[in-house]
């Protein structure tokens, strides 16, 4: 539906309309996806990536122009470090409790467009809920796993979950040791939570942060799953977070200087 080239051309329109300079860029690639009616734009390296999205003011134009619900930006690289990742994570998996997940790093390899498979565990999961809180609950439910939920009191008050002691920092930074204790305590054999890696295991304990593991972005776990800002929270710890998801390519860094601005107004 959709051509490199007719993009291109209108990225350039839209740069010369709104005073941007006038930056070289290439798209490699547009994939369409039509039932879900998103644009995927390939870029050739990351500086293309950027002059394509001109601080999200010119992607948001491109997506008004074209008439799509969404128009996400990738470069080359990043899809080839999503590859390299999920090559990793399907060694972490296989053998193990987890192999359930294996179909979804599968479909994720093929990423972009987005098409999992109907995927059902059947693993005891303690789910603390940190900053990705609604889309670990909207993964939990998709896997029909058998989960409770805990958190720290009054962090997120549209969510249900049984409140626990823990520090506001906890919520961009859980600590392993103690869920993993709990989880024993409990009888569950997973832990999800946002960890800052993919997947560990610790005294007979998985403990996977599910969207590192598939290396999925901050602004897609968004649209597939909604989003919930946490009310209590550590300042510093968010800044913290936010710099190491961009550094892992898990969020860019005009998302996340917006998401801190808006956390701090509050």
């Amino acid at each position: 539906m959709f051509t490199a080239e007719e993009i291109s051309e209108l990225v350039r329109e839209i740069r010369h309309e709104n005073g941007f300079p006038d930056s070289p860029f290439r798209i490699d690639e547009a994939r369409y996806d039509e039932g879900e009616d998103k644009l995927f734009i390939i870029a050739h390296d990351r500086t293309d990536k950027s002059v394509v999205i001109g601080n999200s003011f010119v992607i948001g134009k491109l997506r008004e122009r074209l008439g799509v619900k969404q128009v996400t930006v990738y470069s080359n690289l990043d899809l080839e470090i999503k590859r390299r990742k999920l090559e990793e994570a399907e060694k972490l998996v296989a053998g193990t409790e987890l192999e359930f997940i294996l179909p979804l790093i599968e479909a994720e390899k093929k990423f972009p467009p987005r098409k999992w498979p109907d995927v059902k565990g059947d693993v005891k999961t303690l789910i603390f809920l940190s900053f990705n809180a609604k889309a670990l609950l909207g993964f939990a439910e998709m896997l029909s796993l058998p989960y409770e939920a805990i958190g720290i009191r009054y962090a997120f008050p549209k969510l249900k979950y049984e409140p626990v002691e823990a520090e506001p920092r906890e919520i961009f930074f859980p600590d392993g040791e103690k869920l993993t204790r709990l989880a024993k305590e409990r009888g569950a054999r997973l832990v999800l939570t946002d960890f800052p890696f993919g997947l560990k295991f610790r005294n007979g304990v998985a403990l996977l942060n599910p969207f590192r593991l598939l290396h999925i972005g901050f602004f897609e776990l968004k649209y597939l799953f909604g989003f919930e800002k946490p009310v209590v929270y550590d300042k510093k710890a968010l800044v913290d977070f936010v710099v190491s998801l961009t550094y892992e390519g898990l969020m860019e860094s005009t998302d996340g200087a917006n998401l801190i601005w808006r956390m701090w107004r509050k």
